[in-house]
């Protein structure tokens, strides 16, 4: 079994869609814990770590073979805890940002919340290290999209992000630095290639889990 950590229930219907499409069979528990986000925002993801430990533990107690985070805020904070865990905690981010790293130089992380756009840009530059390769990040803040999202907007949510993705011309790639952000990918124009996390992420969970 592959545990999903979230932080919005509004995740579940996106990760059970790719089980569906490419990962038929796979056994997914999604384990929704909404209030870790905002404690992580207003104090900082360390705030948290403890709950998330807590929380990572009771996935393995219910048979989790390894874990997800879908949260990009605590996601290197579950990474972390991996040790404790016993079994396999990944970042559903981390493949999108060895993928960034990969297509070029100059990367331009889109957030719609600021909490996040620290630990993409530690991530992006960890992956550009592991691959001994050069790399520029400049970030952006996407106001107002997640107070839509908070509302149940995802549209709306989805095309303030397009927008922004599409002003962006200085870049070899765009990383969308939440989950929540994907639909956004599929709705710009621009010649940049921008890059979501939960393809890629849910791949590799699902290839940890089956591991164990």
């Amino acid at each position: 079994m592959l545990a999903l950590l979230h932080t919005s229930p509004l995740h579940i219907p996106v990760f059970d869609a790719l089980r569906d499409e490419h990962h038929q069979g796979l056994d997914l528990r999604h384990f929704v814990h909404e209030d870790l986000l905002g404690r992580a925002r207003r104090e900082g993801a360390g705030a948290v770590a403890d709950d998330v430990r807590t929380a990572l533990h009771r996935a393995v107690a219910e048979g989790a073979r390894a874990v997800l985070c879908t949260c990009s805020t605590i996601g290197g904070v579950a990474e972390s805890a991996a040790a404790e865990a016993g079994v396999p905690v990944l970042r559903v981010d981390r493949p999108m940002a060895a993928a960034a790293v990969a297509t070029g130089v100059r990367v331009v992380v889109l957030a719609t919340v600021e909490s996040t756009l620290g630990p993409t840009v530690t991530l992006i530059e960890e992956e550009a290290h592991r691959a001994g390769r050069p790399v520029d990040v400049r970030t952006r803040l996407v106001e107002g999209a997640f107070a839509r999202f908070e509302a149940g907007d995802t549209d709306g949510c989805a095309q303030l992000v397009a927008s922004a993705a599409d002003e962006v011309t200085d870049a070899d790639v765009i990383v969308l630095a939440q989950a929540s952000m994907t639909p956004a990918q599929h709705l710009t124009t621009t010649s940049v290639p921008v890059l979501s996390s939960p393809r890629p992420g849910l791949a590799a969970g699902a290839e940890a889990a089956r591991l164990g």
